[in-house]
């Protein structure tokens, strides 16, 4: 694969001009990029091979039931493989070991075709370290590990290797690349209404129509990599090639990522490569006695707050194993891109901890940044790019770093979508400490705006963080107590549901179209869930009560949930039809603080908000610079949306050509107290 030509600092300069003291700063990461790229080329036959770690590494087994095991340990002096094949003897089957300490050994097959490990049997790497210490570990490299609470909780190395009828085939190819994502983030475990951990199988079966039916086109998958602390939500993982047995078979993630193609959905992992589980016994750490192996030793590879262990990113042996990582899960699972977590912890050497980030550009470029980190992130996502062009990479980054989501080369971190994290911070503010009177729609609009040039955020009004203990889902903030009561249509619309049920959708409809280049909604919080997530711990007695979705409050139809999720998918679809995420940043014509208003077109629609409390307005003049005829084409103020319904889609409204709020016609609406309306031609 050819290199990559140095960037041109034109091309940074053409998209922010403030960026010219920088110019060396960037280039200068982009020389450490490239200078891994070219030893990747020149030792490694490039990203091609080199990604492809998985296919030397760990367990391998030929077509003959050859099986043939490799693991990098350079500090182990001798090094066997046991396991139930050869009843756990420390002696009967060694390893030997290479000049850049990697251990092999080939074992033959039982009889022609037949592997002399039984499949789903378990296995371990026993090691000796230069003290004489033997160290058992669970092979680093391993794609299934099982875990047995009744006995332990540390896991236990499997040998997978399922017969040609047993491994699943797919099916379906994969879709092309979205237009702009609208993602349904999920977790497979929480994914059923009942009290224990949800499947891969209920999941396909069950959770996806419903994805599907919503309008999203985008999943992504958390917790799919293997994490032995449930309430961790998958974040402190142990086996980074083995998908969570928690929740089923490999074979069975498989087919949930192939179900979701034969929609046209795309699958998104995310994926953890900012820091590592600090077990020893099944996790990466102290993996061959040493504190340096696979990371960074001493306090520089230790995370204070996460209490987890820092990757080396300047280890070629850890980038051949987290850039495999990443094409694994593309190859064999066939996911479609990755939302990588931890981007801010990363990038910076302070990993974000104690520093609030005022966007000074030299808190991006001076000696603050982790320049082995952006490094790698750039080798991740210009091998992904590279391999896979319909890829789609998003950073869970606070920071707000310049050129994050330009590509590599033109001088960029080379992401495809930055999280939009200050949005669902500025809503639970509000909710928190502000009177619906003292919002300032100012503040709002800017912050939903407030985006870098030639950038693409996602939106979002709340994920999975808003909604764990010690927090509430919006829904929850909103109508609280409330919800036990008053949720049904045959109790009283009082007054804290009216306002919670308007402005869940309201503050939906103007995220999804005002904040960003795409959308991501938290599975459940489409419909308003109550209360909040937490997963079963010693804290609240092992309890599954918040660690599941209760999918029966918006089936049930005399529940008021429907309406909430009835107004998502009419969003997502209306979205699908006029295309907004994928047209240039909208135009806000009116923001006004007395009447509580906002305006603004995107994609040839005009959409208008009335967040007053108690003013409906008849005949409010609002700017528009196309003329013509307009309709109404959604309203939250449907009765199918639990609207009232005195606003209702179609009716005419023709403009006046004469000069508004800095647009070239006007038009006047009947826009009632906390209710939005979509104009379209």
């Amino acid at each position: 694969m050819a290199a990559t030509a140095s960037f041109d600092p034109q091309s940074v300069l053409k998209l922010d001009g403030y960026l010219e003291p920088f110019i060396p700063a960037i280039a200068h990461r982009h020389e450490r990029f490239q200078k891994w790229k070219d030893t990747i080329d020149q030792y490694e036959g490039g990203y091609e091979k080199f990604t492809r770690g998985f296919e030397m590494m760990g367990f391998n087994v030929k077509e003959s039931g050859e099986v043939i095991y490799r693991e990098w340990a350079p500090n182990a002096t001798e090094a066997h493989l046991i396991g139930d094949f050869n009843q756990w003897n420390r002696l009967s089957h060694p390893l030997k070991k290479n000049t850049f300490g990697v251990w092999e050994l080939t074992i033959p097959p039982k009889a022609p075709g037949v592997c002399a490990i039984p499949h789903d049997s378990k296995v371990k790497v026993s090691m000796i370290t230069p003290s004489g210490a033997r160290i058992e570990r669970i092979p680093a490299w391993i794609q299934r590990v099982t875990q047995d609470l009744t006995f332990s909780p540390a896991y236990e190395g499997r040998f997978w290797n399922p017969s040609t009828s047993e491994r699943y085939q797919f099916k379906n190819p994969r879709p092309p690349q979205p237009r702009a994502i609208r993602i349904y983030e999920a977790h497979v475990g929480i994914s059923t209404s009942e009290h224990r951990v949800g499947t891969y199988k209920e999941f396909t079966k069950d959770t996806l129509p419903r994805i599907h039916a919503l309008g999203y086109n985008t999943i992504q998958l958390m917790a799919i990599m293997e994490h032995p602390y449930y309430a961790s939500f998958g974040y402190q993982v142990t086996s980074f090639f083995a998908a969570s047995s928690r929740y089923g078979t490999p074979e069975e993630l498989r087919e949930l990522v192939d179900a979701a193609h034969g929609m046209g959905i795309t699958v998104l992992l995310d994926v953890v490569h900012s820091h590592a589980c600090k077990n020893v016994l099944d996790g990466l750490n102290a993996f061959d006695g040493t504190d340096h192996q696979y990371f960074h030793e001493g306090s520089k590879g230790r995370h204070e707050l996460w209490d987890s262990r820092l990757f080396n990113y300047g280890s070629h042996e850890v980038l051949r194993f987290l850039l495999s990582n990443l094409r694994f899960y593309m190859e064999e699972y066939k996911f479609d891109g990755f939302r990588f977590d931890g981007v801010t912890s990363m990038m910076y050497v302070h990993h974000g901890i104690g520093t609030g980030f005022s966007g000074g550009y030299p808190e991006y470029f001076g000696p603050g940044a982790d320049e082995e980190a952006i490094a790698y992130l750039m080798l991740a996502n210009d091998a992904m790019h590279a391999l896979y062009p319909s890829v789609i990479t998003i950073a869970e980054d606070v920071s707000g770093m310049p050129l994050l989501c330009i590509p590599v080369s033109q001088g960029g971190i080379g992401f495809d979508y930055r999280l939009s994290m200050a949005i669902p911070d500025m809503w639970i503010k509000l909710l928190k400490h502000k009177t619906d009177d003292e919002w300032d729609m100012g503040n709002i609009v800017h912050t939903l705006t407030d985006r870098r040039y030639g950038e693409k955020s996602v939106a979002y009004a709340e994920s999975h963080d808003q909604a764990l203990v010690g927090d509430k889902t919006l829904a929850f903030w909103l109508m609280d107590k409330e919800m036990y009561t008053h949720m049904s249509d045959l109790t009283p619309m009082t007054p804290i549901i009216a306002r919670g049920l308007s402005l869940h959708k309201m503050i939906r409809l103007l995220v999804h179209s005002l904040g960003g280049e795409g959308y991501l909604n938290f599975e459940g919080n489409e419909f308003g869930h109550p209360e909040w997530l937490d997963f079963p711990r010693e804290g609240n007695n092992n309890s599954f009560q918040h660690a599941r979705r209760q999918w029966n409050i918006v089936d049930d139809q005399l529940l008021r949930y429907r309406y909430l999720n009835n107004f998502d998918a009419a969003i997502n679809h209306l979205e699908e039809e006029h295309k907004w995420l994928s047209a240039p940043q909208a135009y806000v014509s009116l923001k006004h603080g007395g009447d509580k208003m906002i305006a603004y077109e995107r994609s040839g629609l005009l959409f208008v908000f009335n967040f007053h409390p108690t003013k409906s307005f008849t005949d409010y003049r609002i700017g528009v610079d196309e003329a013509g005829e307009y309709h109404i084409i959604l309203t939250s103020d449907e009765n199918k949306f639990g609207g009232f319904e005195n606003v209702s889609c179609g009716g005419k409204f023709t403009t006046t050509p004469m000069e508004w709020n800095g647009r070239k016609n006007w038009l006047q609406i009947y826009i009632p107290s906390r209710t939005c309306v979509v104009l379209g031609k």
